[in-house]
């Protein structure tokens, strides 16, 4: 068992309650407002809870300030609104690298001592902000789709549908160049603000905070990622549910990236991309800061529909070390451990423990490490791997020890890609049993132990 000291934040016993900031349940008026004078109000006083009573709260963007418990009644449901005016683009970080986006409906920056608690449901009404891809919905759903909005852009797969205008002619634009030296910050951000909802954010944007808790609650429909903690220290997530429909676009569950002393336990994850996931920043660009994600405890999770069900990558160029997981369970995940990088991307993941895995119903590989990820993007394009990089742009998989796997049904029990550059190295495979189509498959691979393996061939 993993020992992660992380400390839980400290909130003051004082309670401001939404409706007494003039916030109404009707589901047609915004409480945007409401909400975030409850919030300045605990904070003037030091802190406190800030309660959301049940009912149907719509609402614009919250931003959650130092001592501050966000704390949800049984039967609330907050509803995010979507707007330009509430929404604003600016220079965050997303997929580990800068990036324009909008505000993310549920954020705070370089707090401390905060916590989103209770029975409540958060809806980030992600259908308004994603493109769909027509492969992964039936005619009926493509079609409905289509009467809501005809634009369309041509993907590797078929048709992507755009729920807006503005997100197709975004899509069509690109993104502005913000990485190169000489680029105009300020211009960008100008010609961005046209197409504002193209730049969809993470629902949950924790950035450069210490002692964070989320529990309890219900987070789902993310117009992006769910929930996406960076540069944040002692952070809890448990007993909480995390989730997205199956097709959602970059709907992954969590995105751990360069935070340390974490714990995650007890949660339910039903995503449309990967729903545990370490990440690290992307890249050279990435690397510049040296702060890996490290020292994790995650345990006792369930994740039923996702890309993978516990992931590494393929954003790791900070590194990725110190991480436990057990006693998870993973049910119809197209993936279950899933390992994945690329040249370029660089950095080192190390001392990895994954222990009393349990598996069925798994799409593809019950184990993949590969090092040949390519992303394919909304607008049809792709980020392709350099077929040759330097040695620092190389990443490095080694010491990753598993034991007590079991997965019932899958496709491949497990599978090795390497790099020719620099192969995967030391893993441990102990005491499992998988019931696959394939066994076990490697290429640029070294010190690959199984012992006491059990493959049954189905």
């Amino acid at each position: 068992m993993k020992t992660v000291e992380v400390k839980l934040p400290e909130i003051p016993e004082k309670r401001f309650v939404i409706t007494e900031y003039g916030a109404v349940p009707n589901g047609k008026e915004s409480n945007t407002k409401a909400i975030a004078a409850a919030i300045e109000a605990a904070s003037r006083a030091g802190g406190g809870t800030v309660v959301i009573p049940a009912g149907v709260w719509l609402t614009g963007p919250i931003e959650l300030k130092s001592n501050i418990n966000l704390y949800t009644e049984k039967g609330a449901l907050v509803s995010f609104d979507k707007n330009p005016e509430e929404y604003p683009v600016f220079l965050a970080d997303y997929e580990g690298q800068p990036r324009i986006r909008t505000v993310s409906p549920i954020h705070a920056r370089e707090a401390e001592n905060i916590a989103i608690t209770g029975y409540g449901i958060f809806d980030g009404n992600g259908q308004l902000w994603r493109p769909l891809k027509e492969m992964k919905v039936t005619k009926k759903q493509w079609q409905q789709c289509l009467a809501k909005c005809p634009c369309v852009v041509k993907g590797k797969e078929g048709g992507i549908w755009m729920p807006t205008e503005t997100i197709y002619r975004g899509a069509a634009e690109g993104e502005p160049d913000v990485l190169s030296p000489d680029a105009d910050i300020e211009a960008a951000l100008k010609k961005a603000a046209e197409f504002y909802d193209y730049f969809r954010p993470v629902m949950v944007s924790i950035v450069k905070c210490d002692r964070v808790l989320i529990e309890g609650v219900t987070l789902q429909n993310s117009p992006a990622w769910n929930v996406h903690p960076l540069f944040t220290t002692n952070l809890t997530i448990r007993s909480a549910s995390i989730r997205n429909p199956y097709y959602a676009q970059n709907g992954d569950g969590l995105d751990l990236e360069s935070c340390s002393r974490v714990h995650i336990h007890d949660v339910q994850f039903d995503v449309g991309d990967d729903a545990i996931c370490m990440k690290s920043g992307k890249n050279a660009v990435a690397r510049k800061i040296p702060v890996p994600t490290e020292n994790v405890y995650i345990h006792d999770c369930v994740v039923y529909h996702g890309h993978g069900g516990f992931v590494v990558g393929s954003e790791m160029s900070r590194g990725v070390r110190g991480v436990t997981v057990e006693n998870c369970t993973f049910v119809g995940t197209d993936v279950g451990i899933r390992f994945k990088s690329a040249l370029g991307r660089g950095g080192v993941v190390e001392d990895i423990d994954i222990n009393n895995i349990y598996m069925t119903d798994i799409v593809n590989e019950a184990i993949i490490f590969t090092m040949g990820y390519v992303l394919s993007n909304s607008d049809g394009s792709i980020d392709e791997n350099p077929e040759e990089a330097p040695r620092e742009d190389v990443p490095e998989f080694k010491n990753v020890r598993m034991r007590n796997i079991n997965c019932t049904s899958a496709k491949q029990a497990i599978k090795i890609e390497g790099l020719k550059q620099l192969p995967i190295h030391d893993l441990l495979v102990e005491d499992s049993y998988f019931r696959a189509e394939i066994g076990y498959t490697d290429s640029y691979a070294e010190n690959i132990v199984l012992n006491n393996v059990a493959i049954d061939y189905c």
